[in-house]
């Protein structure tokens, strides 16, 4: 697998579960805190819960699932899978970048740059002509990380909430 000296890439294993599923919690929290009408609240179960739905994707022929290490511990994560034509999002055949996450303690040494470029190969190398991605509107820190990896801004999800009327 891919990876700097500081920060090798791999697959994730069983074993990473627990370390991936604390990640995604912070995940969920990041995403509430930027609009909690829009996103999930985390609960004491979100990192068990996540650690056990993406332990049913490792598997998956599909579906990539990656870890980056530091000193040995698992430090962040992305999941991406193949996705096939879609009428409801008017795209053909694409890899979808679902999560990308890395621990506020570990960030700024190109770990999430790594994975990223880590989970773009992988998804090259299942034959899909183009890789989507949604992120927050507030998470102007990983814009920036998509945009110089040569991402492009092509859909914006705007979001009402029908008890404001």
């Amino acid at each position: 697998m891919t990876g700097t000296a500081r920060a090798p890439v791999r697959r994730a294993v069983p074993a990473d579960l627990q370390a991936i599923g604390r990640l995604a919690a912070i995940l969920v929290r990041t995403h509430h805190d930027f609009d909690p009408q829009r996103f999930i609240p985390a609960t004491p179960h979100t990192a068990q819960g996540y650690a056990h739905f993406l332990g049913t994707q490792l598997e998956k022929p599909d579906v990539v699932v990656l870890v980056a290490e530091r000193e040995g511990e698992v430090v962040g994560y992305a999941y991406a899978g193949v996705e096939e034509h879609d009428w409801m999002t008017l795209r053909g055949r694409a890899g979808a970048l679902y999560d990308i996450v890395v621990d506020p303690a570990h960030r700024r040494l190109g770990l999430a740059r790594a994975l990223l470029e880590a989970v773009l190969e992988e998804l090259g190398g299942k034959g899909v002509p183009r890789v989507v991605l949604s992120t927050a509107e507030k998470n102007a820190e990983a814009q920036r990380l998509f945009e110089r990896a040569g991402f492009r801004r092509t859909m914006i999800e705007m979001t009402r909430e029908l008890d404001d009327r």
